[in-house]
């Protein structure tokens, strides 16, 4: 199973792959592991990444980069119509009955924003499967923090089209940190206080900034900050404009009106942009045959670019520091600033980094490959075939989110609920309770639309059915789950119905089990404050435990202090419920019957000695209640949950829609498979035009005639000619037919070369078996011992395969040696190594075959005589044992060490 992570840029994109031996980016086939994120389409084919890139003056109205920005949004939206303005001028746009972004390419085809980042996905995919020799199914995808929930739903759409299964979408600076957390070895315990660090992604179109808390395997995001429209194509458009003005004047010439020059002038911006950023002298900016064939030149320094980027730069300054704020952070608490991103080299936003958090900028990540990497790290956390260090990820939810509805009556004040607010951890679930007799619709959007870069501030819209009043008549007890995953998107996960039902009379256990079972379900959801008394009930969430369920590695949102606090608002809320109601059928707090010891209480302290005490007051209440039920019969209250359809409306593909959308992309791959076969046959006619030509000059002359050279050289002139005319364009099959009838006439040539550089190797070997087998015969024919043990049919044999061959091959080789060079040769090779092969297999294993062993012949002694031996030799040890103990016990000091002969 392939483990990908893939950063989609805006302009570029990068791939990590998870491997055995770490994490790496992978190149693409030009060597290269940056891909550009274009995509261009032509008549019959289309281009992905850096073959698009290319087309992107010579095709520009075919070549489109950019449309990532464009997921998600309408033809209407003032964001969308900001971006054709700038950066989509070249390309003809319109929208379809939806409101969809198009794109004409080609032959007018339509393409989605979706459309057209599943294609360059699908680029991505199969780069790193020719890289991983396998196939992509699942990846983790990269997202800008400022995306909405309708842009997220827009990108897996793309990621379904192209075929991949998004396990998560995860945040651009949050891949970054996990990249940067998940290998430091350094990082505080859980207990002690976090790390605190700042990351600031600069990138192509946008910037991003993220402060982070790292402890020990825990990753958590206070907050962040970005800018949506400030990145490093916003400083090549400063660039464009301003040497525009200057062209006016001095070469009067606007390549603002045509949009070839133009691209081409923000192609030498972006350069220009990078030498200044390395150089402090003035650069110089040279194009030629620019517009109207007039060659242009200018040039520009680092203090003037950023003289003229100052609007930019006052903006990249604000949301550096609006990142302190919504953290609530001092520079002194902030350990270092990470930054990343390609335009985060420009010297102007370090500086800007320096004076905002009151350090230098640490660049110990790869500014352009961390999100990718974190990416896979991300991938490989998730997958089951890889074994990585535990680390959990607590991202935050940018924009808060408000849930509204239709009230029951006019007597309910409240109609909606802040569910999520400003950077909320994430994932995390919340329980709501509602009292309804009927379905109800939920409704969830954005609580602050003016500071949401959407035109929308609708989520979407939930509909809970099958529900039904109690049979007395009252409304029923709704619970509605509501959820916002790791990747960032809102949902209501879940809705159940809680019905009465009045049973017989049953024993005290009974009820106590049922009361008990229903009693825990609502311990379960504990409000952070108190619970609402209005009609809407809000309950917490355990967001870790969700998080482990979707195998998403989160932190708890709340901590183990928060937790016991709601314990005891929930015990003491229930006791206060239960002086005021109805007499409790003899159960605890949590459903179950209450013991409290009276002894070991002088230990505690005084909140504990206090509990102690409430608990028995509670315990008193129910030792009555026990009694009352033991006089007279129950009707025990059972409960039945129900769980309730929830239709969801959201900006979202249905089902038959992405279907459709997939076939259309399955069959341009195909189409693309398609044109790749078809202009490999056509690379290789030409191919062996070219080689022929050039060869039947030089090596091949001698083997072939000179009439049939000049036939043939003039028969690949005309195929060449065809090549560029007709053939320009045609079938697969034509192209393998023409190369074959060529092949007619180069295959002998090209063969009579190789069986002439071939001869004289495979002669030799030929010989030199035949001169070991006539060894081994004279030998043998001499008598030599070495061959005395072979049996003469096995050497009869030998003899005969010998003379065999030497009358096969005499004749041969006089043959061959009377052929000229531009003749077919007697003997091929082939043949005679074939032969060869079959005289070693003839006759060496006879000739090699070994001498029987002759085994020595046994020495017979008596019986008698090898028993007294063994004794008598048995004797004479023991005595010369017996011999040399004694000797030992008489001299004692020869035993002894030198040291002791010294003492």
């Amino acid at each position: 199973m392939a483990v990908v992570g893939f950063d989609a840029g805006t302009y570029s994109s990068y791939i990590g792959v998870a491997r055995a031996g770490g994490i790496e980016t992978i190149a693409n086939e030009y060597s290269d592991r940056c891909t550009p994120s274009y995509v261009s389409l032509n008549e019959k084919t289309r281009n992905m990444g850096a073959a698009a890139k290319q087309q992107a003056v010579t095709n520009f109205k075919n070549t489109v980069a950019g449309f990532k920005r464009l997921l998600g949004r309408t033809y209407q939206d003032p964001f969308v119509q900001k971006e054709m303005k700038q950066f989509f001028r070249a390309n003809e746009v319109g929208h379809d009955k939806e409101g969809n972004v198009l794109n004409y390419m080609g032959e007018k085809q339509a393409f989605t924003a979706q459309q057209l980042v599943a294609m360059l996905l699908t680029k991505l995919k199969l780069t790193a499967e020719a890289a991983l020799k396998t196939k992509v199914v699942d990846a983790v995808i990269s997202v800008p923090v400022f995306y909405t929930d309708a842009e997220r739903r827009a990108l897996l759409d793309a990621s379904a089209l192209a075929g991949i299964n998004c396990l998560r979408l995860i945040n651009d600076t949050t891949a970054a940190a996990l990249g940067y957390g998940i290998t430091k070895q350094d990082l505080p315990a859980e207990t002690e206080k976090p790390r605190v660090v700042v990351f600031a992604d600069l990138g192509y179109s946008a910037l991003q900034v993220s402060a982070c808390a790292f402890n020990k395997g825990k990753l958590k995001v206070l907050a962040v900050s970005c800018d949506p429209e400030v990145g490093g194509r916003d400083f090549d458009e400063v660039l464009a404009k301003h040497f525009s003005a200057e062209f006016r004047g001095r070469y009067k010439i606007d390549p603002e009106s045509k949009p070839k020059p133009y691209i081409r002038l923000l192609q030498e911006c972006e350069k220009l942009k990078k030498l200044m950023s390395a150089n402090t002298q003035a650069i110089p900016l040279n194009i030629e045959c620019f517009m109207d064939d007039k060659d242009v030149s200018s040039k520009l320094s680092r203090d003037d670019f950023e003289q003229l980027s100052q609007h930019l730069l006052q903006r990249i300054e604000t949301t550096l520091a609006a990142v302190m704020t919504n953290a609530k952070l001092k520079p002194n608490e902030i350990h270092s600033v990470e930054i990343l991103g390609g335009s985060s080299r420009i010297p102007a936003f370090k500086r800007l980094v320096s004076q905002v958090f009151s350090k230098e900028p640490s660049t110990t990540l790869n500014a352009d490959e961390a999100v990718a990497r974190g990416c896979a790290l991300q991938c490989a956390i998730l997958s089951p075939t890889f074994r990585v260090r535990d680390f959990s990820i607590s991202d935050c939810q940018l924009y808060p989110i408000t849930l509204s509805w239709v009230p029951q009556n006019q007597m309910d004040e409240d109609s909606q609920i802040e569910v999520f607010s400003q950077f909320h951890s994430i994932p995390a679930s919340k329980m709501l309770t509602f009292y309804r007799k009927e379905p109800f619709t939920l409704s969830a959007m954005y609580s602050q639309p003016a500071n949401v870069p959407f035109a929308r501030a609708e989520i979407g819209q939930f509909k809970v059915s099958g529900v039904s009043p109690q049979p007395n008549g009252e409304s029923s007890k709704v619970k509605v789950k509501v959820r916002v995953n790791g990747s960032g998107l809102f949902s209501v996960s879940g809705a159940t119905m809680y019905e009465k039902v009045e049973g017989e009379e049953i024993s005290k256990e009974d009820s106590m089990e049922v009361d008990a079972q229903d009693e825990k379900k609502d311990s379960g959801n504990v409000s952070n404050g108190s619970p609402d008394e209005a009609t809407m009930e809000q309950m917490t969430t355990d967001a870790s435990g969700a998080a482990t369920r979707e195998q998403d590695q989160s932190m708890e949102t709340q901590n183990s202090q928060e937790g016991s606090n709601g314990d005891q608002e929930k015990k003491l809320a229930r006791f206060n419920g239960s002086m005021r109601g109805k007499k409790r059928a003899g159960k605890g707090l949590n459903g179950a019957p209450v013991k409290v010891a009276r002894n070991h209480t002088d230990q505690l302290d005084e909140a504990s000695k206090l509990y102690l005490w409430l608990l028995r007051v509670v315990q008193s209440y129910e030792e009555e209640g026990e009694k009352d039920d033991k006089k007279g019969g129950k009707k025990a209250r059972k409960v039945k949950s129900v769980d309730l359809p929830i239709d969801v409306i959201v900006p979202q593909l249905n089902k038959e829609q992405l279907n459709l959308l997939i076939e259309k992309e399955g069959q341009m791959i195909m189409q693309d498979r398609l044109e790749k076969e078809r202009a490999d046959a056509k690379n290789s006619v030409e191919e062996y035009v070219y080689d022929m030509r050039d060869k039947l000059y030089n090596a091949y002359a001698p083997y072939i005639k000179e009439e049939d050279r000049d036939k043939f050289v003039l028969k690949l002139e005309d195929v060449e000619n065809w090549l560029y005319d007709e053939g320009e364009d045609q079938n697969k099959q034509v192209y393998i037919d023409k190369l074959a009838e060529l092949k007619k006439t180069g295959q002998p040539v090209q063969t009579r070369y190789r069986e002439a550089e071939e001869w004289p190797q495979a002669r030799d070997q030929f010989g030199g078996t035949l001169m070991h087998v006539r060894k081994f015969l004279d030998l043998y024919n001499a008598g030599d011992e070495k061959y005395s043990h072979l049996e003469k049919a096995d050497v009869d044999k030998v003899q005969k395969c010998f003379d065999e061959k030497m009358s096969w091959w005499g004749p041969k080789m006089e043959a061959q040696s009377r052929i000229k060079p531009h003749e077919d040769p007697v003997l091929l090779v082939s043949q005679v190594l074939a032969e060869k092969k079959n005289i070693e297999t003839t006759c060496n294993p006879i000739i090699t075959k070994p001498k029987p062993k002759v085994e020595p012949p046994k020495e017979e002694k008596a019986e008698g005589a090898d028993t007294s031996t063994n004794n008598s030799g048995g004797g004479d040890v023991n005595e010369q044992q017996q011999q040399q103990q004694a000797a030992d016990s008489a001299n004692p000091t020869d035993s002894k060490s030198p040291e002791m002969e010294v003492d």
